[in-house]
């Protein structure tokens, strides 16, 4: 069920805008922007590395403090594979992560989302995202092709 948003129209003019705005206010530690290229629809889903599905704008607004209240995440989407229809987008991304370990001593990790947005009236917008652990072998193509300029 959709419920009345106070989003200005045509907010986000493609999924890859919008895709773009997620993983910027992720940049930004900015839950607000981030929670405003998510639907205003009850039964969003989204799933992080190793955690439980979770369901509806609460639930996922509640993770995304959580992740967000150290600071910025760093993620940078990679090896982006779309199917776009009129209505209707899946992104399939390996995220490259910076994880802050020992002080000093940041580390990379790898991660694979699928990211599904939808037309609305207020432009596009995330009904899920579902992410998992990378493996050795996405790590070691993302990291192969990113010597290449683009």
């Amino acid at each position: 069920m959709q419920r009345a948003t106070s989003r200005p129209a045509g907010l986000q003019s493609s999924a890859e805008a919008a895709e773009s705005a997620f993983y910027e206010a992720l940049q930004q530690a900015d839950v607000d922007a981030l929670m405003r290229v998510w639907a205003d629809e009850d039964d969003l889903v989204c799933v992080h590395p190793g955690g439980p599905r979770l369901v509806g704008t609460a639930a996922i607004r509640a993770s995304f403090e959580q992740l967000l209240a150290a600071g910025p995440v760093r993620i940078t989407p990679e090896r982006v594979l779309r199917t776009v229809t009129l209505g209707g987008a899946v992104h399939n991304v390996v995220e490259r992560v910076l994880v802050q370990g020992d002080p000093g001593e940041p580390r990379l990790a790898f991660v694979l989302a699928t990211n599904v947005y939808v037309k609305t009236p207020d432009g596009w917008r995330l009904v899920l995202h579902h992410a998992s652990p990378g493996t050795v072998q996405e790590a070691a193509e993302v990291m192969a092709t990113s010597e290449r300029l683009h």
